[in-house]
């Protein structure tokens, strides 16, 4: 029951309409009977510093940040978090004594979906499809958790090399190569990790994949997709085509959620808690079998 105690988090972004943060979050809320209600609000262009200032005068709890305010609202923050500094772009805001602190927890996210799925960064050779914000994003997890080598594989090749150098320059070592993503066959005659990181492929505009090559996906031993929905992308299905394993980007959604309501509550929320909200979340989406 909502009344004068019930704690508001929300989450901003521009839509907001689809998000399914609602069904992370009260799902959450109502398993740890925790007084707490979250919603989505539709921020117009240019005031996401005018709602997180707002959203802390009204005393709310944390906000979460989607596109495309994710670099927009850092301004308003009187602390940042390292990751979320070196990334560049925040998601999760965390009341303190005089304001938010900003979080970067899809990065941190993607890493406890990957764990929990068996698939590891540290010691391994990653071929990264993309070299945009999401991608610049999974750069430094791959070099936060200790990955051999990234190549980074782009339309336009001086994306890629600008992505290179300021991560190399960054971390202290070379483990970005930037290629064109025409390129992909001069890829070393090894198995690769791939983490797809574009938006081809994604609802509307299913059936597409940046690479079509049966050739590529012989050398990807796994294929991690960061897109939801579909929850089986030609991505996808070309490295199971080829004998890889394949997984889509659902998880990484369900545990940046997790990751930001423990920090606003100070919990920590079990496997087995997070499995009912994810089951909770294939079922707001009509999902029966992921395939």
């Amino acid at each position: 029951m909502i009344d004068g105690y019930t704690r508001v988090c929300g989450v901003i972004g521009n839509p907001v309409e689809h998000t399914m943060s609602p069904t992370i979050h009260n799902t959450l809320a109502a398993k740890l009977s925790h007084n707490l209600v979250y919603v989505p609000f539709r921020v117009e262009r240019g005031e996401a510093v005018t709602a997180a200032k707002g959203a802390y005068a009204l005393n709310m709890l944390g906000v979460n940040v989607t596109v495309p305010f994710k670099s927009e609202v850092i301004p308003a923050l009187v602390e940042i978090d390292g990751l979320a500094e070196k990334i560049g772009a925040v998601n999760t805001l965390v009341r303190v004594k005089s304001g938010f602190k900003g979080y970067n927890t899809d990065m941190p996210g993607l890493y406890r979906a990957m764990c929990t799925q068996g698939v590891a960064l540290e010691g391994e050779k990653v071929v990264l499809l993309g070299a945009g914000g999401v991608a610049r994003a999974v750069a430094f997890l791959c070099a936060d958790k200790k990955a051999l080598r990234v190549y980074v594989l782009n339309r336009s090749p001086e994306r890629a090399e600008a992505l290179s150098e300021e991560v190399n320059e960054k971390v202290g070592r070379e483990i970005l190569y930037p290629m064109a993503l025409s390129d992909y066959e001069k890829l070393p005659d090894e198995k690769f990790l791939a983490i797809q990181a574009t938006s081809q492929g994604m609802f509307p505009n299913v059936g597409r994949a940046v690479i079509e090559d049966e050739a590529f996906y012989r050398k990807i031993h796994t294929g991690y997709e960061l897109i939801f929905n579909p929850t089986e992308t030609r991505f996808m299905q070309l490295v199971r085509a080829q004998g890889g394993r394949a997984f889509h980007g659902l998880k990484m959604l369900l545990y940046q959620g997790i990751i930001a309501y423990e920090l606003w509550n100070q919990v920590s929320v079990s496997e087995e808690l997070a499995k009912e909200v994810y089951e909770a979340m294939k079922e707001k989406m009509g999902i029966k079998d992921e395939g």
